[in-house]
């Protein structure tokens, strides 16, 4: 089950478990729209991968026991260990070649 991160790793800005801007890697590292498409080429910084955008967890229980009420977002909040310059030479290492070639 995803851990629906409450922000974005570089930018901190809010995601909330709704969020249409919320992206993630295969690992669930977890950054927004804009410091994907803007800052990191579409690469996670910290395994290489590419990113989609993160499911959007059911608000409201369909089944019995699944929902956010059922299984609740993260509220840990994460971030980046790497500095922006970092983060920019190890992107241009992979932008150019797809996620599944990666």
């Amino acid at each position: 089950m995803l851990q629906l991160r409450p922000n974005c790793e570089l930018c901190d800005a809010d995601l909330a478990p709704g969020s249409m801007l919320a992206r993630i890697c295969s690992y669930e590292c977890t950054f927004c729209a804009d410091c994907v498409e803007t800052v990191l080429g579409n690469v996670c910084p910290n395994c290489g991968g590419g990113f989609v955008a993160r499911p959007i967890r059911p608000a409201t229980e369909r089944r019995e026991g699944v929902s956010l009420a059922h299984q609740p977002p993260s509220g840990e909040r994460v971030h980046t260990k790497y500095s922006r310059e970092e983060i920019a030479a190890f992107a241009a290492t992979a932008r150019d070649v797809a996620p599944q070639d990666r």
